[in-house]
């Protein structure tokens, strides 16, 4: 099992040159819900989320930095728009071959793909979970149409480490087979 620290603590926030991976405020709910609720955005999901949904999700979020400190953090650009996506790490909470494991995952606002916001703010999850968390590992997974995330877990130095079905779809869903991607501690 990754080692991840349980204790309660006060939210960590991250910095990047360009960026600001930050707890959660009650304004992000509206810009995570056009992210949640847009289509193209959830594509490769099993459905876009209602407001209601959505909510339910950024507490779940915030409920995670509530016992953790640390999660999938709310990012926003420094000296610019105050929220572009989120960006993260999360205890992966169902069981598959690979867990207990913690995940890394983003969604950015379709205002602010392309610009590598994603990619920034994900190197700082990861040095933040390698560095203070002392994770012995990150995963990532993603359906194999979602080309977009599984090329950014290459470009992260993440490998593929083959499929799985995803517990949490039915098992005659579309989606349920995932590629998983594994990227182990520096020197480990």
């Amino acid at each position: 099992m990754p080692h991840a620290p349980n204790d309660r603590r006060s939210a960590a926030t991250l910095r990047t040159p360009r960026l600001i991976l930050r707890p959660w405020r009650e304004a992000d709910l509206a810009p995570l819900f056009e992210i949640n609720g847009d289509a193209d955005s959830m594509r490769h999901f099993q459905s876009m989320m209602t407001r209601a949904e959505s909510d339910a999700w950024a507490a779940r979020l915030r409920a995670h930095f509530d016992e953790h400190g640390w999660g999938f953090w709310a990012v926003e650009e420094d000296g610019g728009a105050p929220f572009v996506g989120v960006v993260g790490l999360l205890t992966i909470p169902w069981q598959a071959r690979f867990t207990p494991a913690v995940e890394i995952g983003w969604r950015i606002h379709p205002r602010h793909r392309r610009r590598g916001f994603a990619e920034e703010a994900a190197r700082a999850a990861l040095d933040f979970g390698f560095g203070t968390l002392r994770l012995d590992e990150v995963v990532a997974f993603t359906i194999p149409a979602n080309e977009p995330s599984w090329r950014l877990m290459q470009r992260l130095g993440m490998r593929a480490d083959g499929h799985f079905d995803h517990p949490r779809l039915p098992v005659d869903h579309a989606m349920r087979q995932h590629l998983l991607y594994r990227l182990a501690a520096p020197g480990r």
